[in-house]
């Protein structure tokens, strides 16, 4: 395991980081692999009652990686499948974990950022955070966090922002149900340990059942997550090699407006 992420636990709940600081936690293979490692630890541990997922530095993740996107970007549309049901295997891994998940937000989101954020249980956002579902700008879709996205914002607000790819701010977030709460930046910490306090009461088994009741009964299954998963990694793939998203993900790396921006 690289140090992609940093895990500690205090008492019983567990802080996951993404560790990427200086790419703003973007996601390359090895922060994948060791997000997914990590909590597929914490789901093992029976002293973990509770998973924090936060971000290094100022950022909470912006999304896919520059040098990962590149690679996407000249692979074959089999290697782009694979790739994707790599992150498709981590929004499932954290989504149907049975422990509560808080997402510690500690600043802005975008792309599989909101992915994240979307999987866990209490989203808790510091009150100056922005958020972008931008893949449209790309000639792509926000394919594999699509059922986690529209799970937690509903399909009517997923609509428009899939589709407009606008960044909004934590307020919005709040409102159309992305966070459930936003704090100031020196209150994030307060607010997340009075998530924990009340986590605290619930009996463990209790807490899984009831999560996966939720789950279950809003009509998400792991089962039914992981057929959606595959038809969306193969909906991805197929775009990244299209022409338009080839012309917009080299747009994009070349830092200029793709030929249909207006």
């Amino acid at each position: 395991m690289s140090e992609a992420v940093l895990v500690t636990i205090a008492g019983t709940a567990a802080t996951i980081a993404l560790n990427r600081a200086g790419v703003h936690n973007a996601f390359d293979d090895a922060l994948i692999a060791d997000l997914t490692a990590a909590l597929a630890d914490c789901e093992r541990n029976p002293a973990v009652r509770a998973v924090v997922l936060t971000g290094v530095g100022a950022s909470f993740s912006a999304g896919a990686d520059l040098n990962w996107m590149r690679g996407m970007a000249q692979a074959s549309e089999a290697d782009n499948r694979a790739d994707s049901l790599r992150l498709a295997a981590l929004m499932r891994t954290l989504n149907f974990l049975s422990k509560p998940t808080i997402a510690r937000v500690n600043g802005s989101a975008y792309g599989g950022g909101v992915g994240l954020v979307a999987c866990c249980d209490h989203a808790i956002g510091v009150d100056n955070a922005k958020f972008s579902l931008s893949e449209v700008k790309l000639g792509l879709v926000p394919a594999v966090i699509s059922p986690y996205v529209i799970a937690a914002i509903g399909v009517r607000h997923a609509r428009r922002l899939f589709v407009s790819g606008e960044v909004f701010d934590a307020a919005t977030a709040a409102r159309i149900g992305l966070l459930h709460e936003t704090a100031a930046p020196d209150q994030l910490d307060e607010a997340v340990d009075r998530a924990l306090h009340f986590l605290a009461k619930g009996g463990p088994l209790a807490q899984a059942e009831a999560k996966q009741l939720a789950l279950r009964v809003g009509g998400m299954t792991r089962e039914s997550a992981e057929r959606v998963d595959a038809e969306n990694a193969a909906l991805i793939a197929r775009l990244r090699v299209s022409e338009e998203g080839q012309k917009g993900l080299s747009a994009f790396l070349d830092k200029r407006a793709p030929d249909w921006a207006g």
